[in-house]
């Protein structure tokens, strides 16, 4: 048996313009809106979704669980994500590590990984 990947959930401040942040970057598109959440996913009805949440203050620690994203240009893509609004952000990851930090608009921290070669 086993179990599936529903969801994802993001609590976010400004949980409409998160979610069109992230469904932009993933190429995602809006399943739903509500006052108190928006959920994004690859198609209307597909998952994994992601559900960002309405939350009245910022996360006071570390993010403890955070998307790696994999682009075929990672300079394009960095390009394109500081761009809308991410940050680099300086973890202590060595210059050759393999990944970019950044944070997106309200400063959930994510990953862009190098291409596999």
């Amino acid at each position: 048996m086993g179990s599936h990947w529903y969801a994802l959930i993001v609590d976010a401040v400004d949980p409409e313009r998160l979610a069109r942040w992230w469904a932009e970057v993933l190429d995602h598109r809006v399943q739903s809106v509500s006052p108190r959440e928006v959920v994004i996913g690859p198609d209307i009805d597909g998952h994994p979704r992601i559900v960002f949440l309405r939350h009245s203050g910022e996360t006071p620690a570390k993010n403890r669980l955070h998307l790696d994203l994999r682009p075929d240009d990672l300079d394009g893509e960095l390009e394109r994500l500081v761009n809308m609004g991410a940050r680099h952000v300086d973890v202590g990851q060595l210059e050759d590590a393999g990944w970019v930090v950044l944070a997106d608009p309200e400063g959930n921290e994510f990953c862009i990984m190098r291409p596999q070669r």
